[in-house]
């Protein structure tokens, strides 16, 4: 986990305040970002109306066993994967209770990369209510402090436009 800049701290205020204002509460599920998600919506003054907890599922058997990812699609796809960061949402959501969580899933680097997901390979996935989105983030970059910063602030917006896609609904 890195220090919360004053860049993330802004985009992590405006998720808070939109939680608020809602009257949402909120969990994460993170792998390759360790805890920094978590980190960042904590570091705002009066986030405990809206923050439950988290979960740093860094190795699979805590995917499996905390959050429920079937151990078949962590063998079949691999923890870097669209079906996995679904689950992972899914999961903490259940688990905590929550009415909106983000999950991140990647190879933040320098190594561990592999032709088919290079360094900088990260899926994120976001759930408001019954909405769950997922992106697919490929930085490019091989460079660990940015890929998971880069991954803190997509995975943020992300949540953002599904909770404002939930409101529509």
């Amino acid at each position: 986990m890195y220090a919360v800049d004053d860049e993330i701290r802004c985009i992590a205020a405006d998720l808070v305040a939109q939680l608020q204002e809602c009257g949402y509460t909120f969990a994460t599920a993170e792998s390759c970002t360790g805890g920094s998600v978590a980190a960042a919506v904590t570091s705002v003054a009066g986030c405990s109306s809206v923050m439950l907890g988290g979960v740093v599922a860094y190795n699979n058997s805590v995917k499996s066993r905390v959050l429920g990812v079937d151990e078949a699609l962590l063998a079949s796809h691999g923890a870097v994967s669209e079906p996995v960061v679904r689950q992972m949402v899914n999961g903490v959501a259940t688990l905590l209770g929550a009415d909106c969580a983000v999950a991140t899933s990647g190879i933040a680097g320098p190594s561990g990369g592999t032709a088919e997901k290079p360094v900088g390979t990260v899926w994120l996935a976001a759930k408001a209510g019954a909405v769950v989105k997922t992106k697919l983030l490929e930085t490019g970059i091989g460079e660990r402090e940015y890929n998971i910063k880069r991954s803190v602030k997509e995975v943020i917006s992300l949540l953002q436009d599904v909770i404002e896609d939930s409101k529509e609904r």
